[in-house]
């Protein structure tokens, strides 16, 4: 079972930025591709970003193209996400997983890690 854990979540206005980090507990990521996901009140889980093994292959779902960007580094072991002109509806928990990049799909096998809040609002 690979674990993650989420941090760098917090409280921002709309139109702020925020930085996500995904590290790996007990784990090389360098092997998998990464992705990270968000699941709002009341709705699915759903992809946001995904990122190959060597960081030249992404994904994004469109609801965040040219604000989010995804990134990583396989000295540090960690993923990250950062995130410009927040709006309200990024308001959500967002984990990280392994994914495929071209559907952004989860392969969490339905483990998550604790998430991080990222509340957007005035």
């Amino acid at each position: 079972q690979l674990l993650f854990v989420e941090s760098g979540g917090g409280l921002v206005q709309p139109g702020g930025s925020l930085r996500l980090s995904c590290a790996a507990s007990g784990f090389t990521l360098d092997y998998y591709s990464i992705g990270w996901f968000r699941q709002a009140p009341g709705k699915e889980r759903e992809g946001v970003s995904c990122i190959g093994r060597s960081g030249v292959s992404t994904n994004y779902a469109d609801s965040v193209k040219g604000r989010f960007t995804i990134s990583r580094d396989n000295a540090k072991n960690t993923v990250y996400l950062q995130m410009n002109s927040l709006k309200p509806e990024d308001t959500a928990i967002y984990y990280c997983a392994r994914c495929t990049i071209t559907t952004m799909r989860d392969l969490s096998g339905g483990s998550w890690g604790q998430g991080t809040q990222v509340t957007v609002s005035s």
